[in-house]
C-alpha cells in the first residue's frame, strides 16, 4: 500500500525549501510527520466511513466492552461533550449501543455490537497495513525505538 501523492510530497523534506529554516525545531519535525501519517490514514479509513476519532473511539469500545462515555473521553483525551457526537455517529451506524449501567441508570455502558466488532477488525487491519506502509522507511528497531521515545515523551508531558 503506497502513500498517496499529497502524502509522498508533504514527506519530502528538502532542507533548502521554503520551510527550512523550521527544519531543526523537533515540534515542527512531528506536525508535518503527523499530517503524512494522517493524510493517509484519511483514505484508509474512508472505506470505513470512520475517521481517526470514530476508528479510534471504536477499537476501544471493542477492545473495553462495557466502559463507560466518560472513561472513553478519559481514553481518548477529549471532552464528553465532544464525545457525544462520536458516540451518537457509531450508534446510528448500528456498531455499538448504549447500555444503562445496573448500580448508575444515569450511566451509559458502551458495549460493540457484532456489526462493530467485524469493522473494527476490518479497519484495524487496514490500519496496520496503512503503518506498514508509511512507516517502511524505518527499520523494526528504528519503529520500536520511536514507539518508546513518543511513550516517554507523553508519560512526561502528562505530568
Amino acid at each position: 500500500m503506497a502513500m498517496t501523492e499529497a502524502a509522498q510530497d508533504m514527506a519530502e523534506d528538502d532542507p533548502k525549501g521554503a520551510d527550512g529554516h523550521l527544519a531543526g525545531y523537533i515540534g515542527y519535525g512531528m506536525k508535518r510527520a503527523l499530517s503524512i501519517v494522517q493524510a493517509d490514514l484519511s483514505r484508509v479509513l474512508a472505506q470505513y466511513e470512520l475517521r481517526a476519532v470514530s476508528f479510534s473511539a471504536l477499537s476501544i469500545i471493542v477492545g473495553e466492552p462495557g466502559l463507560t462515555q466518560t472513561q472513553l473521553a478519559d481514553a481518548l483525551q477529549i471532552e464528553r461533550s465532544n464525545l457525544v457526537t462520536i458516540i451518537d455517529e457509531l450508534a446510528g451506524r448500528g456498531l455499538i449501543i448504549r447500555a444503562p449501567v445496573a448500580h448508575d441508570r444515569r450511566r451509559h455502558a458502551l458495549m460493540p455490537t457484532a456489526t462493530g466488532r467485524k469493522l473494527a477488525e476490518a479497519a484495524q487491519h487496514s490500519v496496520a497495513q496503512h503503518e506498514r506502509a508509511v512507516f517502511a522507511c524505518l527499520t523494526a528497531t528504528e519503529r520500536s525505538e520511536l514507539h518508546r521515545i513518543l511513550h516517554k515523551f507523553r508519560a512526561s508531558a502528562a505530568t
